[in-house]
């Protein structure tokens, strides 16, 4: 049995133009609030939490409801292209407004309640999108490849994350945007909209939901063992909703828990090093996007032999050392920014160090909470790891801004590092969902890659 490469790319290009849009939320909607519309660290944190505190909300509901959906085109597929149509006329709206308010423009479009009004609308269409979008990886995966599954998936993510920091790195070096007033960011803005309709609509020409879930059905119904939790009762996929037994519950839980954790860590990273290093090293968009792009370059050449090493070692063990090396690579980040006045190359590979660890934890997260549950209710555990994802990421932004403001802006990478090693502490209470896989070997790894 083997994983099918290009079936697993196309689907993987949602979950690109996904990361590509959150990489320019982060990156750029900081800067936004606070130079042009003059929030305060705690306020911007707050407005920035708004996709989280919508996500904890309906990242499950959509779950479920694309779990309950059956149309021509799929039951994920409707939710990912009304998304995405909706999410790429939205996005051309928030430079407008931003520079008509740098402007001096008046009017009530040119407010600072319209542009939140924007944003809360991109962000609800995102969601809308975002947990059908992921779960359509295990519609199409057996269970024992989706760790490897989920690699090419986070490295399709990775990939997105690059594209789009190339474009804000050239586009907006230090050199140009130095001692500005205002930067206008339209160019970043519209090339978004373009690449997320690109994406899905290449997915949407090659990818056939239907037929893929239905050869997925076929090959786990002949692998019953496949559904056997830890007391050894069989999970039929055709038997109803499973309540989660005792001992799993419990795993799940502290499986939750851990991922609010680290998304507590890295978002608070993500969220603010680019006003981080604008404060403590004087560095613009340019360097901060050009650290990120390392990170997700180190994360790209990884994800593919992390997920082969948890085939081998299991998800759990990856996890711990994903974990580990993400606390001492923010611990160095945090040396690093304080003894230097500008970004050095030995920040960069921390940076990449960052990605590697990153990609240990993501490879793994996901495939773990949906083994805990019927292939059928995929979308549904598929929210329940957003929503955990989610929380950590609504309280950090305001949490992190809150002691930034209030204690010192060098506090960012202590913070980061302390929540990255407690999801370690958590993870060793998990139980469950570390299966393993027979590894591919040699050129057997990319056999079926077209």
């Amino acid at each position: 049995m083997k994983l099918n490469y290009r079936n697993t790319f196309l689907v993987g290009l949602a979950f690109m133009s996904i990361i590509a849009f959150w990489q320019l939320y982060d990156n750029i909607v900081p800067l936004l609030l606070t130079n042009t519309f003059h929030f305060n660290e705690t306020v911007s944190g707050g407005i920035m939490a708004i996709d989280n505190i919508l996500a904890i909300v309906l990242l499950p509901v959509f779950g479920r409801l694309s779990d309950r959906t059956h149309t021509r085109i799929g039951k994920r597929m409707p939710y990912i292209i009304t998304g995405t149509v909706i999410a790429a006329v939205l996005i051309t709206f928030i430079p407008v407004i931003d520079n008509g308010v740098a402007a001096g423009r008046t009017g009530a479009f040119y407010s600072v309640f319209a542009f939140i009004a924007v944003l809360a609308m991109l962000l609800l269409t995102m969601t809308v999108y975002r947990t059908p979008a992921v779960a359509l990886m295990p519609d199409i995966t057996p269970k024992p490849l989706r760790s490897r599954g989920n690699a090419i998936i986070n490295l399709m993510g990775a990939a997105g994350g690059i594209i789009y920091l190339a474009f804000a790195a050239i586009m907006y070096p230090k050199s140009k945007t130095q001692g500005l007033s205002h930067v206008d960011y339209s160019a970043l803005f519209i090339f978004m909209s373009v690449f997320i309709v690109i994406c899905v609509g290449i997915m949407f020409a090659f990818v056939r939901e239907n037929k893929l879930s239905a050869i997925n059905d076929s090959i786990e119904a002949e692998h019953p063992e496949w559904d056997l939790n830890a007391e050894g009762r069989s999970d039929s996929k055709t038997g109803g909703k499973r309540a989660l037994t005792g001992s799993v519950r419990r795993s799940m839980i502290f499986l939750l828990v851990s991922i609010m954790l680290w998304y507590m860590g890295y978002n608070a990273v993500t969220t603010w090093f680019t006003t981080y290093v604008s404060r403590i090293m004087g560095e613009g968009i340019g360097g901060a996007s050009l650290c990120f792009l390392i990170a997700n370059a180190g994360a790209i050449v990884s994800y593919l032999p992390l997920g082969l090493l948890a085939s081998r070692i299991g998800r759990k063990k990856s996890i711990y050392f994903g974990t580990i090396l993400l606390t001492v690579s923010f611990a160095l980040c945090g040396v690093l920014t304080v003894t230097n006045d500008h970004i050095s190359v030995l920040m960069y590979i921390v940076f990449a160090l960052v990605g590697v660890a990153w990609a240990a934890i993501s490879v793994n997260s996901l495939p773990m909470v949906v083994e805990m549950c019927k292939g059928s209710e995929s979308g549904e555990y598929t929210g329940l790891y957003y929503t955990a994802a989610m929380l950590g990421q609504v309280l950090t932004p305001v949490l992190t801004g809150f002691l930034m403001r209030n204690v010192s802006y060098r506090i960012l990478f202590v913070y980061a590092a302390v929540f990255a090693f407690a999801s370690f502490i958590t993870m060793i209470f998990v139980r469950h969902g570390d299966v393993c896989a027979d590894a591919p070997k040699g050129l057997e790894t990319f056999e079926d890659f077209e």
